[in-house]
C-alpha cells in the first residue's frame, strides 16, 4: 500500500442515480455517515424524480454531496456518466458507482480501496446479499458465458452465506450495484453506453473491461446489503422485462455481426413465445419482451 500513495490518500467519487428514491435514501444516507473512510464526495445525479428524492438530497448536500438535478429522466447510463465525468474534473483517484437503494458496513469504502491496491487491479466490487434475506448472496460478483454469446450470470445467486469466500478472487463480469474504479480505466475503455439507458450499461462496460485487458476482483471482506428491484417495480414488472430485453439486443447487435446477434435474438423470440404455450409466462408479457428485443436491435443498427 505504501507504493500506491495517490490511491489510498485521494479522493473517492461516490456516484448514485436517483429516481424516485426517497423510500430507500434514508438507509443510504446513514451508511455514508458511518463510513471510516472519509475522503470522498458524493455525486447524487436526480433523474427528474417526482417524490421527494430531490428535497432530501438538497437537505443533505453541502461539502460531502454535490447534486445534480436532471429536468428529464436521461436514464442510469446517463446519470452514472454525468457523475464520473464530474468526479474526475474534480480529481477524484477513484469513482464508486453505487446504487441507493443499499445498505453498508462502515468500512465498505476503506476494505473496497485496499482491495484495490492489495490485487493491483482496475476495479473490485464487495460481497452483495439480499436486504430482506441478509444471509443469502445477491452475487459473488459474475462472469460470462462464452457459449451463450457473453451472456452475463451471478455467482453463487440465492446461495447461503457459509463463509465460502475468504479471500479475494479475480471475476470477469460484476454488476455496477457497487464497483469501485480507478480513473484510469475510464481513459481506457471510455463511459457508459447511454444508449443502454438501463440494464445491461453494465454488461456492456465490463464486457469492454475484459477485452481491453483490465482486472477485477471481488473483496468478500466488503459487505453490502440490496434492495433488490426496489426502484424497478421487481423482477416481473413491464419495466424490467422491456429493459432487459433490449439492452439484451442492443448488445448482441452492438458487439457481433448480425447474423450471430439475429440468431440468438430470434433464439429468444422463439423462447418467449413457447413459454405460453405451456403455462409458464403470459402472452401480454411474452409480447413486451419482444417488443423490448426488437426495439434494442433499431437502436443498435440505427
Amino acid at each position: 500500500m505504501q507504493n500506491e500513495p495517490s490511491i489510498l490518500d485521494g479522493k473517492m467519487g461516490v456516484v448514485t442515480v436517483t429516481y424516485n428514491s426517497s423510500n430507500v435514501l434514508p438507509d443510504f444516507f446513514a451508511s455514508l455517515d458511518r463510513q471510516t473512510y472519509r475522503n470522498f464526495i458524493v455525486y447524487a445525479i436526480d433523474n427528474c424524480s417526482t417524490d421527494d428524492s430531490v428535497a432530501m438530497l438538497e437537505h443533505y448536500a453541502g461539502a460531502r454531496l454535490k447534486l445534480i438535478a436532471n429536468e428529464k429522466n436521461a436514464g442510469v447510463a446517463a446519470g452514472n456518466n454525468e457523475g464520473i465525468l464530474a468526479a474526475l474534473k474534480d480529481g477524484c483517484e477513484t469513482v464508486l458507482l453505487l446504487n441507493n437503494d443499499v445498505a453498508f458496513e462502515a468500512d465498505l469504502f476503506l476494505r473496497l480501496l485496499d482491495g484495490l491496491v492489495d490485487n493491483a487491479c482496475s476495479m473490485v466490487v464487495p460481497l452483495i446479499y439480499f436486504y430482506d434475506f441478509p444471509d443469502t448472496i445477491w452475487t459473488a460478483g459474475g462472469g460470462f458465458q462464452r457459449w451463450l454469446c457473453y451472456r452475463n450470470y451471478h455467482r453463487s445467486e440465492g446461495e447461503k452465506d457459509n463463509c465460502q469466500y475468504t479471500k479475494p478472487f479475480k471475476i470477469d463480469y460484476a454488476s455496477t450495484c457497487c464497483v469501485l474504479i480507478r480513473r484510469e480505466a475510464f481513459e481506457t475503455i471510455g463511459l457508459m453506453d447511454e444508449r443502454f439507458f438501463v440494464y445491461s450499461d453494465d454488461v456492456d462496460f465490463m464486457y469492454r473491461a475484459l477485452h481491453s485487458g483490465l482486472s477485477m476482483f471481488v473483496i468478500p471482506s466488503a459487505k453490502l446489503w440490496h434492495k433488490v428491484h426496489t426502484l424497478t417495480g421487481g423482477s416481473i414488472s413491464d419495466f424490467t422485462l422491456f429493459y432487459g430485453s433490449r439492452g439484451r439486443s442492443l448488445f448482441l447487435y452492438k458487439h457481433f455481426n448480425r447474423v450471430v446477434a439475429w440468431f440468438w435474438t430470434l433464439c429468444y423470440v422463439v423462447f418467449c413465445l413457447v413459454r405460453p404455450l405451456f403455462g409458464r409466462d403470459t402472452w401480454r408479457r411474452a409480447f413486451v419482451r419482444i417488443k423490448g428485443t426488437r426495439d434494442g436491435k433499431r437502436v443498435a443498427l440505427t
